[in-house]
């Protein structure tokens, strides 16, 4: 009898504790980005401790139903004075006390429960259970009952976040005192009912998104209501390589009692390192427990104004013949007086010689990429080939929200090479590699010949739709600088890789291993021939594969394998050379109005662009001339044209 007893007392304290916390609050799908998912806990005491306490997000429906697919430990975490605590997005207002990526939570019909253990006992497809269960809640979107997943999580209601006023998925699942839960305008960091204590919340705010070295601004932090006592809190700005070395100012806030805001004025060091672009990161210390952060990780984009400019043009004002290609002595030799399917078997014992070729991750591209597609008017920016524009190189996509970013662009798509997922995402390096050979089909997943910087949106849009007028054509408006390229890059990839085909006409988006048009991509390779551009990333990347793209140093190559000439012995004058341009003078630099260009006798002409790559003046000149303008304050890249060669200057207008 006593053993049962306390049999029963044990249960009932297990019980108690578990019960002293459960989920409130849950908002999973959010209008457009899903930028301000939450879920919000809340203790029957306040500042109650979360050590041992995780929460499991399972799938409702699908392959993977009944299984976990995150985890979120909550160990070092307490709720606050309302008992509350919220787990999400880091757009959610009040800031969350722990953040999570955006678009984690599925729109249901999912569940989500909280358990007490450690995030070691839900790896991922986990299959839910009660076992050591708190609290569970199953949701949706309008969606039918995940009823499996009720079963295993023990609850009899899927609740539904598009239900109540509006009916949209702008709403919430919040609790109600009976336990039961209801629909309505999502209130994270506040009861539910409106009750508790009301928190002083502090914005910070600044007039600039981009700031360049040696500029300042002002950085504000305002609260809700006036401070009934000095408040002081410090932050930073550190973020990555933005280091206190590089901002002067002070750092700890100070707001008097009666006041309701705090100014400072944060100077950008300019010093003499091209470093990249960098972000600084306006980021709140520790608040007093009566305050709480209204928004957080304020960005402001530090640009560097010690980037460098290339001797060669971007491949929409292309330049010939400055750029020499680094084609070791011999390496075509082979092909001398070879046709038909004897030359282009000679073409891939080169490129895929499994004694020589090295295969890379395509966690590599990125850094290949960032040097190999660099923009030539700005070292810190990448070229962007479909839309024709560059990009700052920090801006490289790494969540799943891909606008104003650019990412990875498969020449060859992946669903038809093959080779999806081929290779590690993880870069380790150029001394880091494994053989490979024409029979390799995975490593065509980071082979960089065929992978370019590119918008992230425009990717998308182009998939995996062959090339050509009736596929995929690129974005209105733009010159197609880049059509002879992707020509290029498909005539590598069907000669290094066997099972790989350009073929005529548009295969089916599902075929594997063919890839069109033909016709289309032999009359690119001639309208748009190699330039420097291209020149330069195929010695680039030469450096980490120690293969070249054929068809960069000889794009008649194309037309002797499949194009007009096939069938006819091909030979190659195999010596490089390089166009000397004459030196000139470009001062004064800095200016305010105007530029004098010396040392140059013949019809010349000069282009200026903005660090955007905006034209922004455009004069033919002979001989010694002043050049003059009226552009706003800012550095520009002049282009000095001559005899079909070219030069680049950075020009500073004061």
């Amino acid at each position: 009898m006593i053993k049962n007893i306390l049999q029963i007392v044990c249960l009932f304290l297990a019980f108690s504790i578990n019960a002293q916390v459960f989920i409130n609050e849950l908002d999973s799908d959010t209008p457009s980005v899903d930028d301000k998912e939450f879920i919000e806990l809340k203790s029957a005491t306040p500042n109650f401790s979360l050590n041992g306490y995780v929460l499991v997000l399972f799938n409702g429906s699908g392959s993977l139903v009944n299984l976990s697919y995150y985890v979120i430990d909550l160990s070092g975490y307490t709720t606050d004075l309302n008992g509350l605590f919220v787990v999400g997005n880091q757009l959610v207002s009040p800031v969350p006390g722990k953040l999570l990526p955006d678009n984690i939570f599925q729109n249901g019909p999912d569940g989500v429960g909280l358990y007490l253990g450690s995030s070691s006992d839900f790896p991922n497809n986990t299959m839910a259970t009660t076992t050591n269960l708190v609290d569970a809640l199953v949701y949706g979107t309008n969606d039918p009952d995940a009823t499996s997943l009720m079963a295993l999580l023990g609850v009899t209601t899927q609740w539904n976040e598009s239900a109540g006023t509006g009916g949209s998925t702008a709403n919430s699942i919040q609790r109600k005192p009976d336990g039961t839960f209801e629909s309505k305008s999502p209130t994270p960091g506040a009861n539910n009912d409106g009750s508790g204590f009301v928190f002083n919340g502090i914005t910070i705010s600044t007039p600039n998104t981009q700031v360049t070295e040696g500029n300042s601004t002002t950085i504000t932090f305002t609260t809700q209501t006036p401070v009934t006592s000095d408040l002081t809190f410090n932050f930073t700005l550190n973020n990555g390589t933005f280091t206190n070395a590089d901002f002067t100012g002070s750092t700890t806030a100070f707001i008097p009692t009666g006041s309701s805001s705090y100014t400072t004025t944060i100077t950008f060091v300019d010093d003499v390192l091209d470093e990249g672009d960098e972000v600084a990161e306006i980021k709140f210390g520790a608040l007093p427990a009566q305050y709480n952060r209204r928004n957080d990780f304020i960005q402001i984009r530090i640009i560097d104004n010690d980037f460098t400019v290339a001797p060669f043009g971007t491949p929409l004002n292309p330049t010939y013949g400055i750029v020499t290609p680094t084609i070791p002595t011999g390496y075509y030799s082979s092909l001398e007086g070879l046709s038909g399917s004897a030359l282009k078997q000679a073409l891939q014992d080169i490129i895929a010689n499994p004694n020589v070729v090295h295969a890379h991750t395509y966690g590599d591209i990125v850094d290949i990429l960032k040097k190999a597609d660099q923009n030539p008017l700005n070292s810190n920016q990448v070229w962007m080939m479909y839309v024709e524009s560059p990009r700052a190189k920090l801006d490289y996509q790494t969540g799943s929200n891909s606008a104003g970013k650019w990412n990875r662009e498969h020449i060859y798509p992946q669903s038809r090479g093959g080779f999806s997922n081929g290779t590690s995402d993880t870069a380790d390096g150029i001394n880091v590699w494994l053989p490979t050979g024409p029979n390799d089909i995975m490593a065509g997943h980071g082979d960089a010949h065929h992978i370019r910087a590119e918008d992230g949106p425009e990717n998308t849009n182009r998939s995996n739709k062959d090339y050509g007028l009736n596929d995929y054509n690129g974005p209105n408006g733009t010159q197609g600088s880049w059509k002879g390229d992707v020509a290029r890059a498909v005539f590598y990839m069907a000669v290094r890789y066997n099972g790989l085909s350009v073929v005529n006409g548009n295969p089916a988006d599902t075929t594997v291993g063919q890839l069109g048009d033909l016709a289309t991509l032999l009359q690119w390779n001639m309208t748009d021939p190699s330039d420097d551009f291209e020149m330069n990333r195929n010695n680039y990347i030469y450096t980490w594969q120690v293969n070249r793209n054929p068809f960069i140093d000889y794009p008649s190559l194309a037309n002797y394998i499949w194009g007009a000439n096939a069938g006819q012995p091909w030979f190659a004058n195999l010596s490089t050379t390089q166009t000397d341009f004459a030196a000139v003078r470009v001062f004064p630099n800095p200016t305010k109005n105007s530029i004098t260009i010396s040392g140059i006798d013949t019809n010349s002409k000069i282009e200026m662009y903005s660090t955007l790559g905006q034209k922004v003046l455009e004069q033919e000149f002979t001989g010694t001339t002043s050049i003059n303008f009226n552009l706003p304050k800012g550095i520009y890249v002049a282009k000095i044209v001559s005899e079909g060669n070219s030069i680049t200057r950075k020009i500073i207008v004061e």
